[in-house]
């Protein structure tokens, strides 16, 4: 038992359950259909227009591929779910542990799985119910119903005349799709008795019902089609009179509901999504959900009013989508006149539209069949059993069988489902007896057969159509069951099974292969029905024996071998199925049988031990190296076969396809080196086969298997009136065919298909097993050779890329590769290398796998894992750690610290990231001097003001003074710090998140004393800010591609009290995108105990985390906290001004870039706001509110300033608050001004410079006019002039350039002209120096902007120019007060330079911005407030922005987020936010760019140095930049590559410009994966390449002599010798380590092993050099055919395999592969020196043998088809016998029949022609002669084969003399 559930609280029986599909909605619905409490994206309702392909894009291409991924529909998965319905609620249950509860309107009677998801229920009807119906005359309700989805209520399926499609890769589509037609459902008097579903056995969906009244059976089709792709249709109409009636059985919506969370939401059914069970007309407007009403409440129908100004929403489309909305929000519509009609009317036309959105169905049924039953089988529906079985592909159709069995009256309808026309045809097909049937896996693997139980009690199984196999029941054989058979009169032991002689009632329950069956005794087993072998070599015969046999004679052939083999109890051991598919084969076709072996006898007494020889053992260790040395039991010797039928007969025609298809097997099996052992099993029976019909076949079977026959096949034996000539004299080798493809493109073979084999012996086959592929290895290199062989395509490399193709299509993979024969692999190995040195960008991940560039599937690979290795350490980190061990005391430490939970404790300054950042900035130490610097939770150590002449107190003082002064810097450093340690945390655990403390104790040094500041001199609202910060810094640590943040983890993590630690914390949470995961009843809980802190993390962090989105949801939210957005903005909400500064902030955020006029009028019109006129304590923030009102404003007109007359009227109204109204008079006296300018004019000057952000409009950027006389300049502040130069630079964008010259066209000359003379030392008045600074603190501000995160090296020296000029101002001291005026107002620019400076280098890590920024942290006892502490470090955290992995971006909402976040105005104490609202200053998180391109080497994860060339366009122009990656790279939309052109590592090609893939890639993860190669180390352990495999070894000549002559030589001085040592050091590559370990070692002890180690040396040597480990195994198995003994069973096989791989290499390989044609030519994996070398060696061993006479006299009794005697095993004999084999095969020589026939012929010609006058004939017998053997070479070659090597002259030779050779010198070979 797996499981068990109760389900006593609910109080309800359980009516039903069963297991089936479960489709699990996708991530969009989810968030919005789904669980509509999110504030999730409103994917519906994107008002963001799409911007024109003129129009630029308002966010950088990060933000966009995030929206883009958040906008993908993720697909739904498919579980396995357990579905268990009670009286009025239903369950399911999934795998992984989820589980929904949904209502049922009515009692489930029965229910199915249904295909592809869902179940199928009927309900249980009321005995009235039908009654009622007929007297109302109407149909009764549907009884049948579909559920898909728990947040659906199940609809009833629809009766459709026909289905189309559903097959053949075409989806169902309804035939009448009329959508003005009624919905018309099943008839409520059927009842459902089966259902099937689609497995991979079975693809048809039927089910069947029984209708009682009719007496009637009725076959139906059923089918899902998505309900958005049927229109909408009106239900039949219902009288008036009914509805009472009716309304207790309508389905009504469920009001009570789990999420998964457990919490309890009401649901409205209308909120279905588009693709379940209920179908809903695809809306004009976004789901609305019940919280809207909730969110909304106090203003509704005004902020429903937004909407009305939008293109496109108006209010007749808002009725019309009337079925997508909350019930209760659409009658509020109408009451307020919305639905465009009036009263009643609209309200029937609202209600009719959500019915029919309601009624849609998604299951759809076609009735196939009907027949007539009797009316006992319509009362005992539940008896009828049905079964769908014999689904294939039978020759002419794809069909299944249907059987539905009767059990009252015993009847069995077969009924044929077939295709015709698009469309399901039900035909019957016979009718049978019986009394129970189920569909199991009995007799096939993946076709299923129909077990039957008959009238008496027995069993069969119906295969094959309608064929019959009767079954028995037995059970185990027990003490007392004697019984003995007798076979030819020879008692055979007991049976270990006998009959069980019982009767079966019933069989059910059939899964798989197993089945209940039932006695009449009511008692049940279960039982195993599996009758299909499990050996690959019997399935593939009988496979393809089905492919050749008609289907009587294959059934009589599987239904004999079922026999035998149940005979031997089933048994799956020693060859058992084979042998007894063999026999049953033989007796078919009335071949005779084998004769049993006889062991060797013996006069020593050791039978036994001969004996052994027949055992399957001795043949399975015959190669063993071990058993080869010690003496073998005696191998029986074998009679050979005779060449004529068994009893004289004819032989069967059925014999030739037999041979045919059994000579294809062993083909397919020669392919690959594993299925050898099984080949050598059927060759024999193949060759038996062969002496009667083909004995050529078998002479080459016995060539490559000279154990196949015992003797040589002899034409003098061959029966001629029994030879096939429907068969080739010779059979196709299929090996040389793949060579002939490649080595001659121009022969035009069509590829063998096996389905065909028969039709040349017009013969219909069986398909016993469908379209089932016998041949599957040859199929598949087929498949690979034909592109290879494609003469079409002239380019080596395309046509390798072509063969890569189709080995991925195949499913070919590396390890099959290693696994086929060496010459059938080393043209796909070939083409593999091919690609590997240049491959495409745009192959699938297999294909890269496949050529070992793990690299580029890494690239291709769409998971996002985060850039760490995880705690994986690669191989050498084990041989040499490069961090010491723990110690026992460390350990001892750390779980001690671990107990305690000092664990706990953060410092906020942790970087998760050491890999990376221990090679980012190289060896030194910057990383941990800042993390130092922004440390805020350890106490710091300061040197104490020494002032000896103060007394003792004043001391005390003077110390605590400069206590305070560092607690305001210590309360400055979180916003270094959240820069800083910016998605440093990749990962989460489910425990608290740990915020660290802010301390603001300090260690005065030289006394060493702890010195705490006194109570209350800290103000609260100052420490209050400073822990917002802090918590801001510590939630910006939790990456955004952090999973784990979900709305119960926030919650979880909630205070008991709201704190503005965690207002901080959600903040953060917003900016990083988490937030969009609270649920909406979560928000509620933070914002309604108002704290203000709290309230505005959550509005300004849900519109950061929708930014640009226009979320209607997260606009409620701010509406009910901005006035401003009411339609009566004077109302008081209570709400604090601060909190409405952080509302129009959201406003901007949320609709950036969105050119919404509404939004953009409000925020306009709250620049201006009237009850901001006077300063009071109402309104001490009012210039913060104005300021946030103005950034709002440009952000929603964001670049989108244009010249129509709305923008103009803008352009207008921010001119006049520039630049005040000017003095008008009414009555003649002045009238008071509406707003205040000093508020206004900074403010709109930034709204100005947003909405005309890179427009190069002259006419906006004059309204910005910098005034340069004394007068303009005394009615302005100086520090408005620094807003005005920066608004007024970005407008014209493209003229900023980090030039002298620029910045002198934007100082006014009489400015410039008066600092001039100020530096003469003129006397010129403050205001022109006061202005100079201001402006060019603006002009690097907005130079900042411009080249932000491009670490432009002239921007880069420009501004710091500046800063040094502004710094030694800044530090100056001078009391006069005038002086003062000009430190603060050049501090106030300093730290604008310092801030656009850093943005500049932002990343980067810059020494010199670094020196400067550590003197300026430094300066804490100067006169420094906290303003210039916050800008400090802010500087010191851009430049290390998230560790160095972090940049800032260039795009229009990068641009406007940093001038919210670094507009510089600076408070001088934390609590300051009359200004400017402090929590705008962490708004760079929405400018920041993961930019930095780090390498790692694919195999061991770690981070690594490498140079990558970059192709960057800028403007029209693209250039060429070389840099060392970990690096920061430019914007990507003006990156065009990457290339990796380096030779330590694999060349690697990003084309970001045309492949989308790539730059997805680089936008997903910005991590290359790179694969070293082997000869190489990477470049942090030999920076200068001097320790590479060339030059620590020299390219060895003696090694590649060593594979190609293994010879011993002095192994001391081999020039390789540390090859060794160099591996185990460096490599990674576990292959290469265990090779080196085991076979490299100079340790061998006799000349066999000092010979195999030198080998492996050069090997591995040859392999690491050209980075081709694949090939080691391949130089192993030339050595070892080297060293493999010719009397060795596969001795012939391997032998020909290095024939054709030699031939490869020496005659294709250079043609047609190596890229000579194109002039890129490359050495091959495996030189062909190499595998001559071991071809000759071989050849030198048969050059012995030739020179034998007694092997000579052999030939020549071959050749003149004389008959070779059966040599006893292990005689000279026999051992010459297989010489002769290696010999005939290894020249090409033709078979022995064809020899004599040539014999003849050429005897002939030599009468004929010799003598004969000329030109019939010739005197010279010298030259006749000649002319004869050319003759005979090229006939005999043709006859032999077309392809390969031609018949060897020296061969041919040697025959002509062996056919003249007498007989008599071969009596002595016997002996």
């Amino acid at each position: 038992m797996r499981k068990r559930w109760n389900f006593c609280e609910d109080d309800q029986p359980v009516q039903w359950a069963c297991i089936g599909w479960f489709d699990q909605p996708g991530a969009i619905v989810s968030a919005s259909s789904l669980r509509p409490a999110h504030y999730a994206y409103d994917y519906h309702d994107q008002t963001t227009p799409i911007a024109e392909a003129s129009e630029r894009e308002t966010f950088g291409p990060f933000a966009r591929a995030q929206q883009d991924h958040k906008r993908e529909q993720e697909p739904g998965s498919r579980a396995r779910a357990i579905f268990i319905f009670l009286r009025s609620i239903g369950r399911v249950f999934l795998m992984n542990g989820m589980e929904y509860t949904f209502h049922i309107p009515f009692i489930v009677r029965r229910a199915w799985p249904l295909s592809p998801h869902g179940v199928m229920m009927q309900r249980q009807m009321d005995p009235n119910e039908l009654e009622e119906a007929k007297l109302s005359g109407e149909p009764a309700l549907a009884t049948i119903f579909a559920f898909t989805n728990p947040y659906a209520e199940p609809a009833p399926i629809g009766l459709t005349d026909k289905i189309l499609g559903g097959f053949n890769n075409i989806p169902p589509t309804l035939k009448d799709d009329d959508p003005h037609k009624a919905i018309v459902t099943i008839p409520a008097e059927e009842q459902v008795v089966f259902v099937s579903q689609r497995t991979t056995h079975t693809a048809d969906q039927i089910a069947i019902t029984v209708d009682a009244a009719k007496k009637t059976v009725t076959i139906w089709r059923y089918a899902f089609i998505k309900p958005k792709n049927i229109p909408s249709r009106p239900l039949r109409p219902r009288p008036s009179k009914a509805q009472n009636r009716r309304s207790s059985a309508n389905l009504t919506p469920s009001r009570r509901h789990t999420v998964d969370s457990g919490d309890r939401l009401p649901r409205v059914a209308a909120d279905a999504p588009a693709f379940n069970a209920i179908h809903i007309p695809q809306p004009t407007l976004a789901n609305q959900t019940p919280m809207e009403a909730m969110v909304g409440a106090g203003a509704g129908a005004s902020v429903d009013a937004l909407w009305s100004s939008q293109p496109g929403r108006g209010k007749h489309e808002r009725h019309e989508s009337l079925g997508r909305h909350d019930l209760s929000q659409t009658l509020d519509r109408m009451a307020l006149g919305g639905g465009g009609g009036g009263g009643a009317a609209a309200a029937d036309r609202g209600i009719e539209s959500v019915d029919a959105a309601r009624m849609q169905a998604a299951f759809w049924m076609e009735r196939l069949a009907t027949a007539e039953i009797p009316q006992e089988d319509t009362l005992a529906p539940r008896g009828i059993t049905c079964g769908l079985f014999d689904q294939r592909f039978d020759g002419n159709e794809y069909r299944a069988m249907l059987a539905i069995c009767l059990v009252t009256t015993r009847n069995l309808l077969i009924y044929k489902i077939s295709k015709e026309d698009n469309a399901y045809v039900a035909q019957p097909e016979k009718h049978l007896s019986a009394f129970c049937v189920t569909a199991i896996r009995g007799t096939r693997d993946v076709i299923r057969d129909l077990l039957v139980v008959k009238t008496d009690g027995s069993l069969c199984l119906l295969t094959y159509g309608l064929n019959e196999i009767p079954l028995e029941l037995v059970r185990p054989w027990k003490e007392g069951d004697a019984v003995v058979m007798d076979v030819d009169g020879v008692a055979q032991p007991p049976s270990p099974y006998v009959p069980a002689g019982k009767q079966v009632l019933s069989a059910s329950s059939g899964i798989d292969s197993q089945v209940n069956l039932m006695f009449p005794d009511r008692t049940q087993v279960r039982a195993t029905i599996d009758l299909v072998p499990k050996d690959h070599l019997t399935r593939q015969t009988m496979l393809m024996l089905a492919l050749v046999l008609p289907i009587d004679d294959y059934f009589e052939l599987h239904r004999s071998f079922l026999v035998k083999w149940s005979n031997k109890g089933l048994a799956s051991t020693e060859d058992v199925p084979f042998k007894m598919l063999v026999e049953a084969l033989y007796e078919t076709l009335g071949v005779a049988k084998d004769e049993p072996p006889v062991p060797a006898t013996s006069h020593d007494g050791s039978d036994a031990w001969h004996a052994m020889a027949l055992m399957g053992s001795a043949t399975r260790f015959r190669e063993d190296p071990v058993m080869k040395k010690l003496r073998q039991p005696m191998r029986p010797t074998a009679k050979p076969p005779p060449q004529k039928p068994a009893q004289g007969r004819k032989p069967n025609s059925l014999l030739a396809p037999i041979l045919l298809g059994l000579h294809h097997i062993a083909e397919d099996m020669r392919f690959v080196v594993f299925r050898y052992r099984d080949l050598l099993t059927v060759v024999p029976v193949l060759c038996k086969i062969a002496l009667v019909i083909r004995p050529e076949w078998a002479d080459y079977w016995k060539r490559l298997c000279p154990d196949a026959l015992p003797s040589w096949p002899s034409p003098a034996q061959t029966i001629v009136e029994n030879v096939d000539d429907r068969l080739p004299v010779w059979p196709p080798d299929m090996s040389a065919i793949l060579y002939g493809r490649v080595n001659n493109p121009d022969w035009a073979l069509p590829p063998l298909d096996s389905k065909t084999l028969a039709a040349g012996f017009k013969i219909a086959p069986s398909f016993a097993y469908g379209n089932g592929e016998p041949l599957i290895y040859l199929r598949q290199l087929t498949e690979i050779y034909m592109p290879l062989a494609d003469n079409k395509v002239l380019e080596t490399r395309k046509r390798a890329d072509n063969a890569l193709q189709a080995m991925v299509n195949v499913s070919i993979n590396g390890h099959l590769i290693k696994c086929m024969a060496l010459g059938i692999a080393a043209p796909l190995r070939e083409a593999c290398r091919t690609c590997q040195l240049s491959p495409s960008g745009e192959w699938s991940i297999p294909a890269y796998s496949l050529i070992g560039r793990e690299d580029l599937a890494e690239v291709m690979n769409a998971s996002t894992e985060p850039p760490y290795t995880r705690g994986y350490r690669p191989i050498k980190e084990f041989i040499t750690p490069s961090v010491p061990r723990r110690t026992i005391r460390e350990h001892v430490v750390r779980t001690v610290r671990s107990i305690t939970g000092e664990f706990a404790v953060v410092t906020g300054v942790e970087m998760d990231l050491f890999d990376f950042t221990q090679i980012r900035f190289g060896q030194d130490k910057r990383l941990e001097e800042v993390a130092r610097m922004l440390c805020s939770s350890l106490i710091p150590t300061v040197r104490a003001l020494e002032r000896p002449e103060l007394s003792e107190h004043d001391q005390a003082k003077e110390r605590q003074h400069q206590v305070i002064r560092l607690a305001e810097r210590t309360l400055a450093l979180p916003l270094g710090r959240a820069l800083f340690t910016f998605g440093s945390a990749p990962t989460l655990t489910r425990e608290a998140y740990g915020i660290p403390k802010i301390e603001f104790t300090v260690r005065l040094s030289p006394m060493n004393t702890l010195l705490a500041p006194e109570i209350g001199k800290i103000p609260i609202e100052c420490t209050n800010w400073g822990e917002f910060h802090n918590g801001i810094a510590a939630g910006l640590r939790i990456s955004s591609q952090a999973s784990t943040v979900e709305s119960t983890w926030i919650k979880f993590n909630k205070p008991a009290e709201l704190t503005p630690e965690h207002a901080g914390f959600l903040y953060a949470l917003g900016l990083t995108g988490h937030l969009r995961e609270m649920l909406t009843w979560h928000t509620f809980g933070y914002l309604t105990p108002k704290h203000d802190m709290t309230s505005i993390g959550v509005l300004l962090g849900l519109s950061a985390a929708n930014i640009g989105t226009s979320n209607r949801h997260v606009t409620k939210l701010l509406a009910v906290h901005t006035p401003a957005l009411l339609p009566t903005p004077t109302v008081d909400l209570n709400v604090p001004l601060i909190t409405q500064t952080a509302g129009l902030m959201g406003i901007g955020l949320l609709y950036m870039g969105s050119k919404n006029r509404r939004m953009a009028e409000v925020c306009l019109a709250q620049i201006s706001r009237k009850d901001l006129y006077q300063p009071d304590l109402s309104n001490e923030y009012r210039e913060a509110y104005t300021l946030s009102a103005a950034i709002a404003c440009g952000m929603v007109m964001l670049g989108k300033g244009s010249a129509i007359p709305a923008d103009l009227t803008i352009l207008e109204r921010l001119r006049v608050l520039v630049h005040g109204e000017g003095r008008t008079l009414v009555d003649g006296r002045p009238t008071r001004p509406t707003f205040d300018v000093n508020l206004t004019s900074p403010a709109a000057t930034l709204t100005l410079g947003l909405m005309y952000l890179r427009t190069e409009r002259q006419d906006a950027a004059d309204i910005l006019v910098i005034p340069d006389t004394l007068v303009t300049l005394n009615n302005i502040q100086p520090s408005f002039l620094m807003s005005r130069a920066m608004a007024r630079s970005i407008i014209m964008w493209d003229k900023i350039s980090p030039t002298r010259e620029w910045f002198a066209s934007n100082i006014p000359a009489g400015i410039q002209a008066a600092v001039d003379a100020r530096m003469k030392g003129k006397p010129e008045d403050d205001a022109y120096e006061l202005a100079y600074y201001n402006i060019l603190a603006g002009l690097c501000f907005a130079l900042g902007l411009k080249y932000a995160g491009t670490a432009r090296e002239e921007a880069y020296l420009m501004i710091i120019s500046y800063y040094d000029m502004f710094s030694q101002i800044a530090y100056t001291n001078s009391p006069a007060y005038d002086h003062r005026i000009k430190r603060s107002a050049i501090r106030e620019g300093l730290n604008a330079i310092s801030l656009a400076l850093n943005m500049v280098m932002a990343g980067t890590g810059e020494i010199n911005c670094l020196r400067r920024l550590r003197y300026a942290y430094g300066m804490y006892n100067q006169p420094i407030r906290y303003g210039a502490h916050v800008a400090t470090h802010m500087s010191l955290g851009l430049l290390f922005l998230g560790g160095g992995r972090f940049t800032l971006g260039t795009s229009d909402a990068a641009v406007a987020c940093m001038v919210a976040a670094f507009f510089p105005r600076f408070p001088h104490v934390s609590s300051d936010n009359k200004n400017y609202l402090q929590a705008f200053r962490h708004l760079w998180v929405l400018a920041t760019e993961p930019r930095c391109l780090v390498a790692r080497d694919v195999d061991t994860k770690e981070v690594v140095y490498l140079p990558v060339k970059l192709k960057v366009k800028e403007g029209n122009e693209v250039g060429t930049t070389q840099m060392i990656a970990p690096t920061l790279i430019p914007d990507l939309d003006k990156l065009q590559s990457i290339r990796v052109d380096t030779p330590r590592y694999w060349p690697f090609y990003l084309d970001i410009a045309h492949f989308p893939k790539h730059k997805e890639t680089l936008l997903r993860s910005q991590t290359l994966y790179v694969k070293r190669r082997t000869a190489f180390l990477n470049y942090r352990e030999d920076p200068k390449g001097s320790r590479s495999l060339f030059v620590r070894s020299g390219s060895s000549t003696g090694d590649a002599a060593t594979l190609e002559f293994p010879q011993l030589t002095n192994f001391k001085t081999h020039p390789a010798g540390d090859l060794h040592q160099f591996i185990s050091s460096y490599s990674n590559d576990v292959l290469f380590l265990a090779f080196a370990d085991q076979f490299c070692r100079d340790d061998g002890e006799t000349d066999a092993e000092k010979l195999l180690q030198a080998y492996c040396h050069a090997s591995l040597f040859d392999s690491i050099l050209q980075d081709k480990s694949q090939m080691i195994q391949a130089h192993l198995t030339l050595y070892q055919l080297r060293h493999l003994s010719p009397d060795s069973q596969y001795f012939n096989l391997r032998m020909q395999d290095l024939r054709l791989a030699t031939d490869f290499y020496n005659r294709v390989y250079d043609r047609r592969f190596s890229g000579r044609s194109e002039n890129n030519p490359r050495p091959p994996l495996i030189r062909e020196s190499t595998l001559s070398g071991a071809l000759l060696a071989l050849d030198r061993q048969l050059d012995e043998v030739r020179s034998d006479e007694k092997f000579l006299a052999m030939l020549g009794m071959y050749a003149r088809g004389e008959v070779l005697p059966n040599f006893p095993v292990g005689t000279a004999g026999w051992t010459l016998s297989r010489r002769l084999a290696w010999y005939l095969q290894r020249n090409s020589a033709p078979a022995s029949t064809l020899l004599m026939l040539l014999k003849r012929l050429a005897d002939h010609a030599h009468e004929q022609c010799l003598g004969a006058p000329p030109p019939e004939g010739t005197d010279n017998g010298v030259l006749l002669d000649q002319g004869i053997k050319e003759v005979l070479h090229a006939t005999g070659t043709q006859l032999t084969t077309a392809l390969g090597s031609a018949w060897s002259i020296r061969s041919l030779d040697e025959i002509l003399l062996a056919w003249n050779r007498p007989a008599t010198a071969f009596h002595s070979v016997g002996g």
